[in-house]
């Protein structure tokens, strides 16, 4: 398991999958994000957390492919879950991945105050 610890690797990561899902991105951005790991607008404006970089590839690319997938299924109903793992394989034990890098950076942010 690597990291993407480049913002350029990264958004080089997020080009091949739209590719691959064939998305048109129109903008893309990496920058801080408080409540969220990424969102989309149906414009083709893509925006990631910064934090991502520091996530293992596998992770990353669920965030990845889940955002992509959302200019095709706005919500996370059976068609959605079907690409996903139709794109991921097992991505339910990637989401848990996620869960638990949010909680290490939570207990993180909470012994450093």
């Amino acid at each position: 398991m690597t990291s993407l610890r480049d913002k350029q690797l990264f958004k080089a990561r997020v080009f091949a999958w739209a590719d691959k899902l064939n998305v048109q991105i129109r903008s893309l951005a990496i920058r801080p994000m408080r409540n969220k790991w990424a969102s989309c607008s149906t414009a083709g404006n893509l925006n990631f957390n910064e934090e991502l970089l520091t996530f293992d590839t596998e992770v990353a690319d669920y965030v990845i492919v889940h955002e992509l997938l959302h200019f095709f299924v706005p919500n996370h109903g059976k068609l959605w879950k079907s690409l996903m793992r139709a794109h991921l394989g097992n991505y339910e034990e990637l989401e848990r991945q996620l869960q638990e890098s949010c909680n290490k950076l939570e207990n993180a942010a909470e012994s450093g105050r």
